[in-house]
């Protein structure tokens, strides 16, 4: 009776080697496979982006100013001011303000790459700012502004207190970061800003006819905002 000849050691090691080379092949064929789905998720998203850049809604300038400027009068009162602050600018950077404005809105397009603006987009916002703001009103009021914010469902982006002579500040934004406020207190100066941005919307007043480009400053100079003054709302 023949004897059975046991298997040598290439044969096993030829047998592992081709187990682990088809498991590598599989392996990388699902690394690939999890690389391809990254991949569409990623580009549908910034295809799904570039369409929200664009399909926004018709919104007269005067609703879209009413709309920051009840912002800021809302938080005006929060903050305890009581003067009263007229529309326009009093001096630069040093007395009152209260203004609105507009900016282009930006289309990244098809795979957010672009930066152009959407013709015949603006983006509303309004400015204001007190003078002789001492601690005792404005650190309080921030405090109380800050917790108010939160409570009415904004995302507090960020929030500071400055300590001594460092300046105290409040961003806050909500709807995907489309609507925004910004606080900040400058204590050596006791100088107060506010500001709010809207989202952008298209001027129902353009109609794309001839050949100039839309200038969003259009929009902004149609509205005047009203005095901002404690109790208005």
């Amino acid at each position: 009776m023949p004897e059975e000849t046991a298997p040598t050691a290439t044969t096993a090691t030829i047998g592992t080697a081709g187990s682990g080379a088809r498991a590598l092949g599989l392996g990388c064929l699902g690394c690939a496979g999890l690389l391809f789905v990254a991949v569409v998720a990623l580009f549908f998203q910034l295809t799904w982006n570039a369409q929200d850049a664009t399909d926004l809604p018709r919104v007269a300038p005067e609703e879209m100013a009413d709309r920051v400027f009840g912002h800021s009068q809302e938080a005006y009162d929060v903050l305890g001011f009581t003067r009263t602050v007229p529309p326009g600018v009093e001096r630069v950077g040093v007395g009152t303000e209260n203004t609105v404005d507009a900016g282009y809105c930006y289309d990244g397009g098809l795979l957010g790459l672009e930066d152009k603006t959407v013709d015949g987009a603006y983006r509303m916002s309004h400015s204001w700012a007190v003078d002789h703001v001492p601690a005792s009103q404005a650190v309080p009021g921030l405090r109380r502004l800050h917790q108010r914010l939160k409570d009415d469902g904004w995302e507090v982006s960020s929030y500071r207190e400055g300590g001594k002579g460092k300046d105290w500040a409040l961003f806050v934004r909500r709807d995907g970061e489309d609507e925004r406020m910004s606080f900040t207190w400058d204590p050596d100066r006791q100088y107060f800003i506010g500001g709010t941005t809207a989202p952008c919307a298209y001027d129902p007043g353009w109609t794309g006819g001839g050949t100039d480009s839309y200038s969003p400053g259009d929009a902004a100079h149609s509205v005047r905002p009203p005095a901002l003054w404690h109790g208005r709302l």
